[in-house]
């Protein structure tokens, strides 16, 4: 059954077995998530590992991938499932999607077929943590520019450099990283317990603070040849990945507007403040429901991308407006039940504040608004507007 939110009863066009998964999700991080994720929040420590064993085994992990031990699932119900995911926190659904869509996909689609045997499955059952490395200290937005180096050295590879911001990258046991060569940008599986490897966390940060960040230092890493990733050559190998992890992104920002505005009617309905509840206000229902049209078309617009995606018939472009969209609304959002919620909103005792922060991260990972409007810009004029 929809909620009270779907106002245009998107619900019925969701198939039995696309509301099944949503529902089994749904009661995971009822379960699992919501009685702890203030408290991680507030450490800013979160139990990563047992958690992914945890979505592992309800095969959440590279769900819409095919062979070596993924679901296959469709586009649709992968973003369903980060909807769900990210309404408990942003930082559980990014330990979802890097593993799955950035580091599991890289290898999936670019590795050899020793690659997959190797770490896929592993990978699927949690047992095995993945972190994607293209972000550097000085280059984020333009990862053309990066600066980690990797040379041979008769048939081996030396990487040297450094990656920063990567999701999981303290406790994962292999990295994709991507590295400069003399044939131009190359993908390759680094085991994160190798000689000169160095992963720190990221502390002090002031949001996604359950989910586990990290900085990688790459000192002389001697990798053998096969470490190599075989069908990545050039920068479009790690774009490719992004804009794979972003469908979840699209979907995944709308949990967690779901979850403020979920909140936030509760509160408006049993709140009373001059003799009436909150909820009963002109200007608290005019924002209610602009919060909830924007909701809406944010879903429509996901389920629409998701469609694309599952035909086979999905551009990066339009991954562009999806992520632009949905996540800025998001935002939006969150930052106006904050308002609703009054003092409240503040409080570690309501999700709201926690979301509005995610989401500050999350509008900027993974290309920033203003990247994702050049994007549309360069497709709607055919020029770029990049450098």
């Amino acid at each position: 059954m929809g909620t009270v939110l779907d106002l245009l009863d998107v619900d019925a066009s969701l198939s039995e077995e696309e509301r099944q998964i949503r529902a089994v999700v749904r009661r995971l991080v009822d379960d699992r998530v919501r009685p702890h994720v203030a408290g991680w929040y507030e450490d800013g420590r979160v139990p990563a590992r047992e958690l992914a064993r945890e979505f592992g085994r309800l095969g959440l992990l590279g769900m819409h991938l095919t062979g070596y031990g993924c679901a296959g699932a469709p586009a649709v119900a992968y973003g369903l499932a980060c909807l769900e995911l990210e309404a408990g926190d942003s930082g559980v659904r990014s330990l979802v999607s890097v593993q799955g869509s950035l580091a599991m996909y890289a290898i999936w689609r670019f590795g050899s077929e020793d690659h997959k045997q190797r770490w896929l499955p592993a990978m699927a059952t949690g047992e095995a943590i993945g972190c994607f490395g293209l972000t550097e200290p000085d280059h984020g937005s333009d990862p053309a520019s990066m600066t980690t180096r990797a040379r041979r050295d008769g048939d081996d590879w030396i990487l040297d450099g450094a990656k920063m911001w990567i999701t999981n990258a303290p406790i994962a046991d292999v990295g994709v990283i991507w590295a400069r060569t003399d044939e131009g940008v190359r993908g390759f599986l680094v085991p994160m317990d190798s000689p000169g490897v160095t992963a720190r966390e990221i502390r002090r940060k002031m949001s996604l603070r359950a989910s586990v960040t990290g900085e990688i230092a790459l000192d002389g890493v001697r990798l053998p040849a096969d470490a190599l990733l075989p069908a990545a050559v050039g920068l479009r190998a790690p774009l490719s990945c992004l804009t794979e992890a972003r469908q979840g992104i699209v979907w995944g920002a709308l949990g967690a507007a779901r979850d403020c505005l979920e909140t936030t009617l509760s509160y408006a309905a049993t709140r009373t403040q001059f003799g009436r509840p909150l909820a009963g206000f002109q200007l608290t229902q005019a924002k209610l429901a602009d919060m909830a049209v924007e909701w809406n078309k944010g879903l429509l617009l996901a389920l629409h991308l998701g469609r694309l995606a599952d035909a086979g018939t999905l551009r990066p472009d339009q991954v562009s407006v999806g992520k632009l969209n949905n996540v800025r609304e998001a935002l939006t959002i969150a930052r106006q039940c904050r308002t609703i919620l009054g003092a409240n909103g503040v409080s570690g005792e309501y999700p709201v504040m926690r979301h509005a922060n995610n989401l500050e991260s999350v509008l900027t990972y993974e290309g920033t608004s203003e990247i994702h409007q050049l994007v549309i810009g360069q497709r709607l004029t055919g020029l770029s507007a990049f450098g």
